[in-house]
């Protein structure tokens, strides 16, 4: 982290440091005394939502930029697709079946992260929810390659750590859903989603709705295994139905191994936003 300082005034770090040493009062010890953005109470505050925002996003915003990660790729899966080495204890046969694409994301991991090396791990850097099943496996695939990858983990009720394969200062945790998915897409170069469960499905049509009203550009949307999305999508009866437009499924393409998501990412040439919406 780059702690250059362009002021005069003394800063926040020195003073909290001071205020830690001060001699123990009655009037030290109320909470009114400590320091605001000290106090963890205070930030906490149904009142500080608005400010908790603010951080939130700024934190891995000024992370990234000093280590000058300029753009990512995006990998969105379910967290109960087991490797192949551990399908034997899956759930249900589906998941048992589902395993090869744990394999498939780690594949593309790897190749996207020596891309990524390529340009001194500021391009193409592989960035995941930083959980376990397709999540491990892309954060597993990049450091297998030699290169970094990004984990935006989220607190749940539940305890959940992030898988150990994440590059652990590019680890990042989050309160607010909303903020997270802002820092998977702000970066992203290419979203690859691969089978999931509701956590999937809302990452993918949220960052399907931005590009098909022309809030962001376009990238390569792939979808990996057409068997399952068309088993639990009907896209046919969507645009049969006229709430979406046939153009709308021109937004992603159907990919089934690393090998082929990787050349259209190569291939891709680059696409401005829509400056409107067909069908409306």
């Amino acid at each position: 982290m780059n702690d250059e300082r362009h002021s005069i005034f003394r800063d926040a770090g020195r003073d909290r440091k001071t205020a830690e040493q001060i001699p123990d009062t009655p009037q030290t010890r109320a909470p009114s005394y400590r320091l605001a953005f000290a106090d963890e109470a205070f930030l906490c505050r149904e009142e500080l939502r608005p400010v908790r925002l603010q951080l939130e996003l700024l934190k891995p915003q000024l992370e990234l930029d000093e280590r000058q990660i300029d753009s990512t790729i995006v990998l969105f899966g379910g967290a109960r697709i087991p490797s192949p080495a551990e399908k034997g204890s899956a759930r249900t046969q589906t998941l048992a079946e589902l395993s090869h694409f744990y394999e498939e994301a780690r594949l593309f991991a790897q190749a996207m992260t020596k891309k990524s090396i390529a340009t001194g791990n500021r391009e193409f850097v592989v960035t995941t929810g930083g959980g376990p099943g397709v999540m491990e496996a892309g954060n597993r695939g990049a450091e297998e390659a030699g290169g970094v990858s990004i984990g935006l983990n989220i607190v749940l009720p539940h305890e959940q750590a992030p898988n150990e394969y994440v590059t652990p200062n590019l680890c990042f945790n989050f309160h607010y859903f909303a903020i997270r998915k802002m820092h998977f897409l702000m970066r992203a170069r290419a979203i690859c989603v691969f089978p999931g469960g509701f956590g999937t499905l809302d990452e993918m049509f949220e960052a399907l709705t931005l590009i098909q009203t022309g809030r962001m550009e376009r990238v390569p949307f792939l979808l990996f295994g057409r068997k399952f999305w068309e088993t639990i999508i009907n896209w046919e009866a969507l645009k049969e139905a006229g709430t979406i437009s046939p153009e709308d499924l021109d937004l992603f393409r159907f990919v089934e191994s690393a090998e082929e998501a990787a050349h259209i990412i190569e291939e891709w040439d680059p696409a401005p936003a829509r400056s409107d919406i067909p069908g409306r």
